[in-house]
């Protein structure tokens, strides 16, 4: 075991989120390419190599797919939505929690017949950060609370550190 991989294991969950907040915003600016190779990830990222890219930061191994990140089954549980007005509410979510929804490009299996094609990572303080290839400004970058939780499309949310 490495010096890196000790230090992380002995790292409790609440700061393992605080690292994930301080890797995330280091990503700032870096450009999105859609289905980036393996090689190049750290110097490009499309939105399931960003949080895999995160998570790994932390000692934690999630899949590089939305589809699969969407379905893990041991390593994350399923954050509920609410059932009237937004999806969420900031206090209903914790830094690191993964939002996916469904794009006009994106995987499909037997547990989303519609399909994932984007993720979203929670970084508290109502902000979420992602890798985008849609609008104007591409790549990794900050959006604001309620403009995530009122986005149409929603499928499921995931909680890798447990608490």
């Amino acid at each position: 075991m490495t010096k890196q991989n000790s230090f992380i294991k002995n790292l409790n969950n609440e700061q393992k989120r605080k690292r994930l907040v301080f890797f995330a915003k280091k990503q700032i600016g870096k450009p999105y390419k859609y289905g980036v190779k393996k090689h190049l990830i750290g110097k490009y990222f499309d939105c399931s190599s960003f949080t895999q890219y995160l998570y790994k930061r932390i000692g934690i191994e999630i899949p590089r797919s939305t589809i699969l990140q969407a379905s893990l089954k041991n390593e994350g549980i399923k954050v509920l939505p609410r059932k009237t007005g937004f999806i969420f509410k900031p206090e209903d979510l914790k830094i690191g929690d993964l939002l996916f929804f469904k794009r006009t490009k994106g995987h499909f299996n037997e547990e989303f017949p519609d399909g994932i094609g984007h993720v979203f990572m929670y970084l508290g303080n109502k902000k979420f950060i992602h890798a985008t290839g849609i609008g104007g400004k591409t790549g990794v970058k900050l959006e604001n609370f309620e403009k995530v939780i009122s986005e149409k499309d929603f499928r499921i949310a995931k909680r890798i550190l447990k608490d």
